[in-house]
């Protein structure tokens, strides 16, 4: 039986757990149960702080788990990432008073306070430079005005909280994060199930069925405008002179394409969700 680590909690929970559902698998119906074995899928599910996934897998006690690639690369033994996920993406980047620093070589010897020492450690080392890491768990942005730290190293979004403690962002990025399947050492039997599925949701949910009716004498003109994921599949009309098409088209930017291939001649044009997928 697979063993899976999932968030219980945090910003990361509630779209792992969609996902999950989304593949197939069965959820837990009370945000307070920590264990669910889901039989018919031959996993159990073992609901954990997402601070803590990469260890349980890294050790060997879970097989594979879904955490942020921050979090993995935090921990020193570190677990294989074998999926980027597509949600909760985050870039970390070192911030310090304006006009402090200018970059990272500025950073030898001075404290940089970090809710992820272990990341931020590696990071520096790799490019030579020695510092005093703080380790904090939250409110990071305090440090400096606190006289904890000289410089800070945590997620950033807008920048606005930085601003707004006095602050600004330096140096290059630590690390694009987003959320990842990851999996223990060695072969794990029952994890290309798990790939396959989890694989379709990410499909599903990039992409959509496009249909639509076309001229037959305009259906090369279409394809370059929606090409499709190998080629469109062509219907034959009543009307000899009319064609169904139907597509796999991004999600992103749909409504561009529709409008291209309605200024060519197509009509009734018509957009479907995917709900699951294999490629």
């Amino acid at each position: 039986m697979l063993r899976i680590a999932v968030p219980n909690k945090g910003s990361l929970a509630e779209t792992a757990a969609e996902m999950l559902a989304e593949a197939g698998y069965a959820g837990r119906r009370d945000s307070k149960t920590l264990h669910v074995i889901d039989a018919a899928n031959d996993v159990e599910f073992f609901f954990l702080r997402p601070r803590d996934i990469a260890t349980y897998v890294a050790s060997g006690a879970l097989d594979v788990g879904i955490t942020g690639r921050d979090l993995l690369r935090d921990v020193p033994q570190q677990a294989r990432e074998i999926e980027a996920l597509g949600f909760a993406q985050s870039t970390f980047r070192f911030a310090a008073p304006p006009g402090r620093f200018e970059g990272i070589q500025d950073l030898a010897g001075i404290r940089i306070a970090s809710a992820y020492p272990g990341l931020v450690d590696a990071f520096l080392r790799e490019n030579g430079v020695e510092a005093t890491l703080v380790p904090l768990d939250g409110a990071v942005e305090s440090a400096v005005q606190l006289g904890v730290a000289d410089a800070i190293a945590d997620v950033v979004e807008t920048g606005t909280t930085l601003r707004q403690a006095g602050l600004e962002i330096f140096g290059p990025v630590i690390i694009e994060s987003e959320a990842v399947l990851i999996s223990r050492p060695g072969d794990v039997e029952g994890t290309e199930r798990l790939l396959r599925r989890v694989r379709g949701v990410i499909v599903a949910r990039r992409y959509v069925l496009l249909d639509f009716d076309l001229p037959a004498n305009l259906v090369e003109k279409a394809a370059t405008i929606a090409p499709g994921r190998e080629s469109p599949t062509i219907s034959p009309l009543q009307d000899p002179e009319w064609v169904a098409v139907r597509v796999m088209l991004p999600r992103k930017g749909i409504n561009q394409v529709m409008d291209d291939l309605y200024s060519i001649g197509a009509r009734a044009l018509l957009v479907t969700a995917i709900h699951a997928a294999r490629l």
